[in-house]
């Protein structure tokens, strides 16, 4: 289970405009047992944890709470007896709030089972929170626990010696949607990517392009035993000579691949940043390992790592002593040859970005880097900053077509790259599905179904709906409804008694939630499959109601109930980063 990030110096519960129902409901609850305490219907005893939480079956209600189960467990009473109690006073809570003039929140309390309570919402209370939704609009489902707080997120951070691969799609698509669900939260955050332009590969990426380049203009070349062999570096090579027209092969053989590796390295680069760009993500920083290392920040950072007593000399190498932070062993930071490793250059990397006034730091990386975590979050810890890193472990996509695995390009015959899978399926499809598994599960990537306009594509399916409510508020505003503004009476809005109607308007308040939780949990996934839940309780309210009728004010009240739809369906896809058609 992934651990959920606390909302610091906040309840997030509280930071909204309107009282959120759970906030609401939860707050009733533990009133009901302090009132039952204070007439001496259950022993003195503190509110204990409980759950609440949305039934799955329609016929346990709106919500359901195990909170008399959980007083039973300290007061050694029946749970059903307690339950009695709790529901009694919660009705009588209820008709409080009507006497006082007010729309009573409960329309229901019933005990089931063992001990359960089972809570039904007022007409009222429900219609109250529509009518927030349409008020809030793009705002609806942001929150404010974050401000005041500055994160950075470093994703993809793919090495600049070739084209990005899909799983640096899929995490491109996952860092991008985290950064906006963080955003949605309150946080002021950046994005990052990080380079890893210096040391050996980028000379055995120079080295190879040099080969090639020899290659193609006709001369004799040696191409490196450890070289990158990819259908890329020739083309690279082959656009560097179209460049030039062979001019660096007047140089010195040095001279002449330092400066094709440089042109080289600058090409991989761009096209990384193309790609994003048509992708969506925009970076607000590019950070440079070569630029760190130029700086001395990384001999900087070791020579202060000895200093402070943190790192010392054995063998001839130098070490850092992270097994007194939580590390199984200590680990190198300069090598005997006297060059520093990918290790020192992290820590000096990540207290750059620490002293660049960010709270807090995100890194997602594959899975293969799940041993590289602890030495760094050590490292950090090391420095004064035992909570600063936190890492987020993904793991790979399988490309299928129709179910079978794809593992080829057909046009190169090697890897199929980031840029044609997006090429194929369109931007908006491969955001979407690339992020329809938690990240932490490997993800089946199925062509096929990205490009199908049917049902059983999900992106299709949730785009379609937020179409199709475009389109029926078109055909209203033709009939002479205009919507678009305004919010009707609360006697038009009570026109909306059918079970499909209340189920819209539930499963649309859910959204808010869902927002805050999945932001706490790192978990922009969740809103896939929220949206999808969505459109689907949509297409049943409209398969089995006219939502244009020759009754003026039912349609007004349903023109206003799927406007509350689509503006929660935009919301979410907003957030992770697709667009919402208002025709298809």
């Amino acid at each position: 289970m992934r651990h959920r990030h606390a909302c610091p110096q906040h309840d997030a519960s509280s930071q909204r405009g309107g009282v959120l129902i759970a906030k609401e409901l939860r707050e009733m609850i533990v009133a009901a047992i302090n009132d039952a305490v204070a007439a001496g219907e259950i022993p003195p005893v503190d509110a204990p944890d409980f759950v609440l939480e949305r039934p799955r079956l329609k016929a346990h209600g709106d919500w359901a709470t195990n909170a008399a189960l959980a007083l039973s467990r300290n007061l050694g009473r029946s749970p059903r007896d307690i339950a009695d109690i709790l529901a009694r006073r919660l009705q009588e809570g209820t008709e409080a709030q009507g006497a006082d003039g007010g729309a009573g929140t409960l329309r229901s309390v019933e005990v089931a089972g063992p001990g359960f309570i089972n809570i039904t919402l007022s007409q009222d209370r429900v219609l109250g929170e529509l009518v927030r939704v349409a008020n809030e609009g793009e705002t609806y489902g942001r929150w404010s626990f974050g401000e005041g707080r500055r994160f950075n997120v470093e994703f993809v951070s793919a090495n600049p010696v070739g084209p990005l691969h899909v799983g640096h799609g899929r995490w491109a698509a996952l860092g991008d949607a985290l950064c906006k669900l963080l955003e949605a939260a309150g946080y002021a955050v950046d994005r990052e990517f990080y380079l890893n332009d210096y040391g050996s590969q980028m000379d055995v990426f120079a080295a190879s392009v040099e080969a090639r380049y020899l290659e193609l203009a006709g001369l004799e070349f040696e191409f490196p035993a450890e070289g990158y062999h990819g259908a890329y570096v020739a083309d690279i090579a082959r656009a560097l000579l179209a460049e030039d027209g062979g001019r660096p092969l007047q140089k010195p053989p040095d001279e002449r691949r330092s400066e094709l590796g440089e042109r080289a390295y600058r090409m991989a680069l761009s096209h990384i940043q193309d790609s994003m760009a048509s992708f969506g993500v925009t970076f607000d920083a590019w950070a440079s390992e070569r630029e760190l290392q130029q700086a001395g920040a990384v001999e900087k950072e070791v020579r202060s790592l000895i200093a402070d007593g943190l790192a010392y000399e054995k063998d001839g190498a130098v070490w850092m002593a992270t097994s007194r932070f939580g590390d199984d062993k200590d680990r190198v930071l300069v090598r005997s040859s006297g060059a520093p490793t990918y290790f020192a250059a992290d820590i000096a990397y990540h207290l750059d970005k620490m002293a660049r006034g960010y709270d807090h730091l995100i890194n997602i990386w594959g899975a293969d880097h799940h041993g590289y975590v602890r030495r760094m979050q050590a490292a950090m810890e090391a420095r004064g900053y035992p909570d600063g890193l936190e890492v987020i472990l993904g793991q790979l996509v399988n490309l299928k077509r129709g179910g079978e695995p794809v593992r080829m390009s057909k046009r190169t015959g090697e890897m199929v790259t980031f840029d044609e899978l997006v090429e194929e399926v369109g931007r908006d499809a491969a955001r979407y599905l690339f992020l329809t598994r938690s990240q932490d599960t490997a993800l089946d990537f199925d062509i096929q179904l990205a490009v199908e306009e049917s049902m059983d594509n999900p992106v299709y399916y949730v785009q379609y709906a937020h179409a199709r409510i475009c389109s029926i508020l078109r055909y209203g505003s033709g009939k002479g409804v205009d919507l678009s503004e305004d919010v009707p009476g609360m006697e038009i809005l009570r026109l909306l008694e059918s079970e499909e109607e209340a189920d819209l308007a539930l499963k649309i308040f859910e959204f808010e939630e869902l927002v805050r939780d999945a932001a706490m949990d790192r978990a922009p996934h969740r809103l896939t499959r929220y949206l999808e839940e969505l459109a689907a309780v949509f297409h049943v309210f409209y398969n089995r109601h006219r939502v244009i009728s020759d009754d003026a004010e039912l349609t007004a009240a349903r023109l206003f109930l799927v406007r509350c739809a689509r503006q929660v369906i935009r919301n979410g896809l907003a957030i992770l980063g697709v667009s919402a058609p208002e025709s298809m």
